[in-house]
């Protein structure tokens, strides 16, 4: 199943890619391109640039590079799918699927998701406006929500009415219980899924209202925290993180996400300056969540009450660490406080507990040996026995060993007793893993300055090349794929890796000053000088220097003549006269090139 072609180009030509990544970061217009600060790492000179005539962007900094979809895609953190639907919502462009009944799907999907946004607006404005709205105002004012976090996390208020909602919304009962708002009582009427409680509305990470969570008033009656119906078709409490969609941002600049029990914790860390805050939704962490967080940051710092966060299931995490790349830390927060009171009482340190926070197991080992006695040589010996049971959970050998020394120094028994207690419960399942990018060489040569030109003035350039004339493999793939494809976006995805990442960087960069004779002449030079050093080599090889000198002659005579030829449109004006005394020694080595046995 996949998005129709036709679709996800009108896609493309439709997004303006400099509209869209100004969202993220000021650009500003250098030439023909734009510059600004990347919104993918952290830097202090611009070297974000996005062509908007070829609408693709490159960082020079961290070499992400693409079109808008990719930056989408990126910036956001979705599939090639969703971030296609992203902007095609963006672009009011209905999409057509591949497969029809996967059309219907998705439209019924959207419209569900489009019932709670409005669901979310009608309880938000009752919360505002309502009269009957005001106890809710009372409270939320005594937890120091003024207006502006009101408003920034559309909190709202459901009335104490069996069908304020689904009167307002006026949708069929299989709708209703679809978008998981209400549903059908004995006697055949609609009646709302939530009465009487304070409205957190919890969105995706593209920012769609997908499902709540409903607080209760401190004097009224059943439970505490009532979220959206499994009946739902949009909601998945095992998928969900409540705050992913404003957490994103920070948590990609700085590669940490901090994850809390609630919602009221997260509106707590965003009032203490901490934006990068998600919470589970009334679950337990699972594998989708660590899943999705993989996509946002490789460091994950739990921040529950201290007791929850030490007592995690320490397998589940390990796994996660070695399955998604991630690295677990816990955020040490003061006995019987959460993130949400630490906010007003003690924001400094709430900040404080989250830059120090440590790591899961090191976590874990200091408060097992906090509890301990360690006056005494029994309780010295139980403590050890206790920390080395959860420093034996950890499938990497080299972790468990680095605790080894720390847990004998302050159970004072000697190492060798610790570790002989580390090999009675050994588990050796290897270690985490971090993704890295290969560094990428950002230096011009001419194959670079004549792929550039290729890209941005065809008609000067492209009848005179041929992939003799690129040594490197990354530029003569991406030439290659250039030559076979008339769309720039096709050549990436058929270019693929470095080649891609050239063809993305040589895009966003103005060949306007670019000199076509100037570049094949060094392009023809080279060429012939790589071939006459193989013809000397195979000479050499072959013991039979007469059957090479011809040829090696002519190149090397060649080559002394190139150097001599004017090179600047200055002195030559007629760009094909300057190219004409070039297409000879080309035309001998195409010839030469393709008969070659392995030519």
């Amino acid at each position: 199943m996949g998005i129709l072609d036709d679709d996800i180009r009108r896609v493309r030509e439709q997004s303006d890619i400099v509209g869209i990544v100004t969202q993220h970061t000021q650009l500003k217009k250098t030439g023909r391109q734009w510059m600004g600060l990347c919104p993918f790492h952290g830097e202090k000179s611009p070297s974000f640039s996005v062509s908007q005539e070829k609408a693709v962007f490159y960082c020079f900094g961290c070499q992400v590079q693409g079109d808008v979809i990719d930056f989408v895609r990126e910036m956001e953190h979705l599939d090639f799918a969703g971030a296609v639907e992203y902007l095609a919502n963006r672009a009011n462009i209905t999409l057509r699927y591949t497969d029809a009944n996967e059309s219907k799907k998705r439209g019924r999907r959207r419209s569900l998701i489009e019932a709670v946004g409005k669901a979310a607006g009608f309880y938000h404005r009752r919360l505002l406006e309502g009269d009957d709205g005001g106890p809710a105002r009372s409270y939320l004012r005594a937890r120091d929500y003024d207006g502006d976090i009101v408003r920034k996390f559309s909190i709202g208020w459901a009335p104490d009415d069996w069908d304020s909602l689904a009167c307002h919304l006026n949708l069929s009962t299989e709708d209703l219980q679809g978008a998981g708002l209400g549903g059908l009582n004995k006697r055949g009427k609609q009646y709302d899924f939530f009465r009487a409680r304070i409205m957190f509305p919890i969105f995706d990470e593209r920012g769609d209202a997908v499902g709540f969570g409903g607080r209760k008033l401190p004097d009224a009656e059943g439970p505490k925290y009532k979220n959206t119906s499994d009946q739902s078709e949009v909601y998945d409490k095992g998928r969900l993180l409540y705050g992913l969609n404003w957490a994103k941002t920070e948590a990609g600049r700085m590669d940490e996400i901090v994850v809390c029990e609630g919602y009221t914790d997260v509106i707590g860390f965003h009032q203490a300056g901490i934006e990068r805050a998600v919470a589970t939704c009334g679950t337990a962490m699972t594998a989708d969540h660590a899943r999705k967080l993989a996509r946002f940051a490789p460091r994950v710092v739990l921040a529950y009450d201290a007791d929850g966060a030490g007592q995690a299931a320490a397998e589940r995490v390990y796994a996660w660490e070695e399955e998604f790349g991630l690295r677990f830390a816990v955020a040490a927060l003061p006995e019987g406080s959460d993130p949400g009171d630490m906010a007003r009482s003690d924001p400094e340190g709430l900040d404080r507990a989250i830059s120090e926070a440590r790591p899961f197991l090191e976590f874990r080992v200091d408060r097992a040996l906090g509890r301990g006695d360690l006056d005494t040589m029994e309780g010295r010996a139980l403590a050890a026995a206790g920390a080395m049971a959860l420093v034996a959970e950890h499938p990497n050998a080299l972790v468990r060993d680095q605790y080894v020394m720390g847990i004998a120094d302050r159970c004072r028994v000697s190492v060798e007793e610790v570790r002989r207690l580390a090999r009675s419960v050994p588990r050796e399942r290897g270690g985490g893993r971090e993704a890295s990018r290969a560094p990428v060489s950002t230096r011009l040569t001419s194959e670079h300055q004549a792929i550039r030109l290729l890209i941005h003035r065809p008609d000067d350039i492209a009848a005179y090349l041929d992939p003799v004339l690129f040594g490197d493999l990354i530029a003569r793939t991406a030439y290659q794929a250039l030559d076979g494809h008339d769309d720039l976006h096709a050549a990436r995805e058929a270019a693929g890796g470095g080649s891609a990442d050239l063809l993305g960087r040589l895009a966003v960069q103005d060949a306007t000053d670019d000199d076509p004779v100037g570049v094949l002449n060094r392009l023809v030079s080279l060429a012939a000088e790589r071939t006459a050093v193989e013809l000397e080599a195979e000479a050499r090889e072959s013991g039979d220097l007469e059957a090479y000198q011809e040829s090696i002659s002519y190149l090397r005579t060649e080559i002394i003549r190139l150097r001599e030829l004017p090179v600047s449109r200055k002195e030559e004006p007629d760009v094909e006269s300057g190219f004409g005394s070039l297409e000879v020694l080309l035309r001998w080595l195409v010839d030469y090139s393709e008969g070659r046995p392995d030519g």
